[in-house]
């Protein structure tokens, strides 16, 4: 461990000099961050666009487009036996690419009752490490889990975005490709309908939700826990419904689920096969009372329930036992729809000018299988960002969090057993949770290009305290088009 822990110390280091070498230079807030639609830390007016091209916002039409490349590897640790699911115990390394083109067109611009038609057409390629198997807590949020889908374009998301005014008032708007938008109504409903990702409108977070200009880690940039409809590249068909007023706003979506665990088909059948997400959030934190009025922040309640052709852990125990199967086997069981839910909380809140905070907590009840996003039963998270401002880089940022992850007993013994999940199976399991530390270092270079230097620690790999610790360093290449 000695040697991992100064692997770490000499990357922060290494991250942190980097303040001192480099000159400073005219940066901006980086449009992704501000696609989350957090109240803390907005751009600042004297700081010029950070992409390569300059983007009208009076314009009906949006073209946008980013790349993300991201480099990766671990060197070998402690492992006395793996399986076809386990974090490869050798040391490799591998690199993921991810380009995105966002193309919007304002069909109604009437700032009180606005209408776009967004689409994005998405090409990830390359590998994750250990072909994104092993953690439960991933290292990478760009690897797609399966792939044998190859780097083919494909069409991301495709949606309809309706605005409808309460009242006339009008308040300023950033405009994303989420949203064109440049103002509009303080009150009002916010509909979606079509293709997308649930994490674009849910569970947002300033600080730890953008993998291309934050965090990397599955489990730091969403809530680990929340189970959320999507196929194996993380895309559902959905509804979503959303009210907002002057600090708090309202959120229900409706998406298709999977067919099979970490399937790249959904369900058409929602009596039989759909995700219930609720939020409600406060524009407010337990912080604001001891802060000034324009340190911002916000707390965010989640709420989901699936419904889907989910396993269950005890029953696949018990077939194994009774000698139906040779090993646990979770997708052994008649077709049928079984219901798995859960909560999340997630806060943030600007401390100072350059310094925010933020935590995530993660909770379902962890008996029915992981179907869509990660093998994650309980998380919690904790972490800060800080804005160089002060050394005269202002979108230069260092951050670091502490995320622990874990899966309830049947889960557990399943895995003990020697069942497979789909990123889950080191052919035993001695116990422990899954602790992982990250911290990196994001370089503005030059308008619109980015780098990054990451480390993430992780402690108990697959929940296994048999096999690990081992530290996956990462070197990232962000361009905003």
């Amino acid at each position: 461990m000695p040697s991992h822990l100064s692997r770490l110390i000499a990357f922060t280091l290494l991250a942190a000099s980097l303040t001192r070498i480099l000159p400073a230079q005219e940066s901006a807030q980086p449009a992704t961050e501000a696609q989350t639609d957090s109240p803390a830390s907005p751009p600042k007016p004297e700081d010029p666009p950070a992409t390569l091209f300059p983007h009208s916002d009076k314009s009906r039409f949006l073209i946008v487009g980013q790349t993300n490349i991201i480099f990766q590897a671990h060197g070998p640790f402690h492992t006395p036996y793996s399986g076809p699911n386990s974090l490869l115990g050798r040391g490799e390394y591998k690199t993921s690419l991810l380009g995105t083109l966002y193309l919007g067109a304002q069909v109604i611009r009437n700032p009180r009752a606005s209408t776009d038609f967004l689409i994005d057409v998405e090409s990830s390629g390359g590998r994750g490490i250990s072909e994104a198997l092993g953690l439960g807590g991933f290292t990478n949020l760009d690897v797609v889990r399966n792939p044998s889908l190859g780097s083919k374009p494909y069409i991301a998301r495709v949606q309809l975005h309706e605005v409808i005014g309460v009242g006339g008032e009008l308040t300023e708007a950033e405009r994303t490709p989420f949203s064109l938008s440049t103002s509009v109504p303080t009150r009002r409903f916010d509909l979606r309908f079509g293709k997308m990702s649930l994490p674009d409108v849910i569970d947002l977070n300033s600080i730890g939700t953008d993998s291309h200009l934050q965090f990397m880690n599955w489990t730091v940039d969403n809530n680990g826990a929340w189970d959320y409809a999507a196929d194996t590249r993380g895309y559902t068909y959905a509804g979503v419904a959303e009210y907002d007023d002057k600090i708090w706003s309202a959120r229900y979506a409706l998406g298709l689920m999977p067919t099979v665990a970490n399937g790249i088909d959904v369900d058409w059948n929602v009596r039989r096969a759909r995700g219930e997400n609720t939020e409600f959030e406060f524009r407010r934190t337990p912080f604001s009372a001891f802060l000034p009025k324009e340190r911002k922040g916000a707390v965010r309640l989640l709420g989901f329930v699936n419904h889907a052709n989910m396993g269950v852990y005890r029953d696949s125990i018990k077939a194994f036992e009774a000698g139906l199967t040779k090993v646990p086997d979770i997708t052994a069981h008649a077709p049928g729809s079984t219901v798995k839910y859960g909560v999340g909380l997630n806060f943030e809140q600007e401390i100072t000018e350059n310094t925010r905070i933020y935590g995530r907590f993660g909770w379902n009840e962890g008996q029915h299988q992981s179907f869509a996003y990660t093998e994650v039963d309980q998380t919690f998270a904790f972490g800060a960002d800080y804005f160089m401002r002060r050394y005269g880089r202002p979108l230069d940022k260092a951050g670091i969090t502490f995320v622990s992850n874990a899966i309830k007993r049947d889960h557990q013994n399943y895995l003990r057993l020697g069942g497979l999940g789909f990123l889950l199976g080191d052919n035993g399991l001695n116990y422990a949770r899954e602790d992982i530390l990250e911290g990196y270092y994001n370089l503005h270079a030059w308008r619109g290009v980015f780098y990054a230097l990451d480390g993430q620690f992780v402690e108990h790999p697959g929940y296994n305290q048999d096999r690990g610790p081992v530290l996956v360093e990462s070197v990232r290449m962000h361009v905003d088009f």
